[in-house]
């Protein structure tokens, strides 16, 4: 039986997935920018904008979201440039 993933909140950061936003030349230089960080066990962390409540009622028939989970939108080339350090399996 596979048990349902939680988040494990005691793991700490190990390496930024891909370039930062102020390396990409796209950011204000303001508090927060989105990011990709792959954990000490594996788990990614995203930073982005919080966009639960702009699709609350149009979401696809099989995407829930939880009370406890957030929609984070990030920008496209902010995942491109982390698709090298990402693993194919």
């Amino acid at each position: 039986m596979n048990t349902p993933w939680e988040a494990e909140t005691g793991t700490r950061f190990l390496r930024r997935l891909g370039k930062s936003m102020r390396e990409l030349g796209s950011t204000a230089n303001t508090d927060g920018c989105p990011d990709i960080w792959e954990m000490e066990n594996g788990d990614i962390a995203v930073v982005g904008r919080d966009v639960t409540a702009s699709y609350a009622g149009r979401l696809p028939d099989d995407l829930t979201i939880r009370a406890d989970e957030r929609l984070v939108m990030i920008p496209r080339h902010l995942l491109t440039t982390a698709k090298p350090d990402i693993p194919d399996a």
